[in-house]
């Protein structure tokens, strides 16, 4: 049944990218923000579907830390189901991705008219300024901005590299931070076709000043609190 599940969920999936794809292209002359509550229809839409097709629910906790001024979103980084829930989650977010996502097609033109951040990743210490550029260019636009700071996927109970980038641009901007700690991962696996019901917990965790604080102390601090709100979240199977 999850093999079954999992198909009609892609191909209904697929379509829905094709069409908001269109209608994020013919978005174009409305604001930035205009276009965020327009294309985001996509990401509600898709959520919705994982609910009613694969069985897979939400529950967000700690909605009460989030500041009331745009602030960075640092969060763990396991599936393809928290890149899309998190852009109707949380307040408008910009998140850092990077720069091939747009070359694919439909999906790549829809993420274009969300106004991300794309990096050259495999620059370096260039990929960071254009995070603290560009990031401070949408905290004043008043978006917050999305990072997940291992850069890459990782599967339950493993932990990826910290990367500073999330961190030094709440360092040089004075934006909160906010750690988020979740675990997608166990319902809707990185790189796989079936996904499996269960409930997926968001946690988010009381904002972090940066004053005073260097880029690598606050990573450090983000990183201690995400992984030990890991191995307290309940195993998303549990509330079914």
């Amino acid at each position: 049944m999850n093999f079954v599940r999992s198909l009609i969920f892609a191909v209904v999936q697929t379509a829905l990218t094709i069409f908001f794809s269109l209608v994020a292209l013919a978005s174009f002359p409305f604001s930035a923000h205009a276009r965020y509550r327009l294309i985001t229809g996509y990401n509600r839409t898709v959520i919705w579907l994982a609910r009613w097709v694969l069985g897979i629910r939400y529950v967000v906790e700690g909605r009460e830390h989030l500041p009331k001024q745009p602030a960075i979103v640092l969060a763990k980084h396991q599936s393809a189901w928290e890149t899309v829930a998190f852009l109707f989650l949380f307040p408008p977010v910009s998140p850092v991705i990077k720069q091939e996502l747009l070359k694919v097609p439909f999906f790549g033109w829809a993420f274009r008219m969300l106004s991300p951040i794309a990096i050259d990743r495999s620059s370096g210490r260039e990929a960071l300024k254009q995070i603290v550029a560009q990031g401070q260019d949408k905290l004043a636009q008043g978006f917050w901005v999305l990072v997940f700071p291992e850069g890459t996927r990782v599967s339950p109970g493993e932990k990826g590299r910290y990367g500073i980038g999330g961190s030094w641009l709440a360092a040089e901007s004075g934006a909160p931070i906010v750690p988020v700690a979740h675990n997608a991962g166990e319902v809707w696996p990185k790189n796989a076709f079936i996904k499996r019901p269960g409930t997926v917990t968001v946690r988010i965790g009381p904002a972090i000043e940066p004053t005073g604080r260097s880029a690598a102390d606050l990573t450090r601090a983000v990183e201690a609190w995400i992984e030990t709100e890991m191995a307290r979240l309940p195993p998303a199977a549990a509330r079914q």
